[in-house]
């Protein structure tokens, strides 16, 4: 398995990024063709206590890397996708990682 992890930057305005994260861009994410599993959460700090690069995180699983690619690239993915810009105003980090 392959995934998608996205990591978000502080937001100009957490209160608004949360309430968009989960009513607008939760049910976009859910229906990406081929789309296993989908975690995401706030970062809550880091083990020695010092401030966490990233305010919220999200990991996107598929079967493999065509998978992704094709989920991503399908109307649901590009609409995801498309709407990360209308509320990560802190900026978003992408990556994908092969699952062990």
């Amino acid at each position: 398995m392959v995934k998608l992890v996205v990591c978000y930057g502080t937001p100009e305005d957490p209160a608004d990024f949360d309430r968009h994260y989960i009513e607008t861009h939760v049910p976009l994410v859910h229906p990406i063709p081929g789309l296993k599993r989908f975690e995401h959460g706030k970062v809550l700090g880091t083990p020695d206590g010092a401030p966490a690069p990233y305010y919220y995180m999200a990991e996107l699983w598929f079967d493999s890397p065509a998978d992704l690619q094709a989920g991503m690239g399908s109307s649901e993915g590009e609409a995801a996708g498309a709407d990360v810009a209308t509320f990560a105003t802190g900026g978003v980090t992408l990556m994908i990682a092969e699952a062990a």
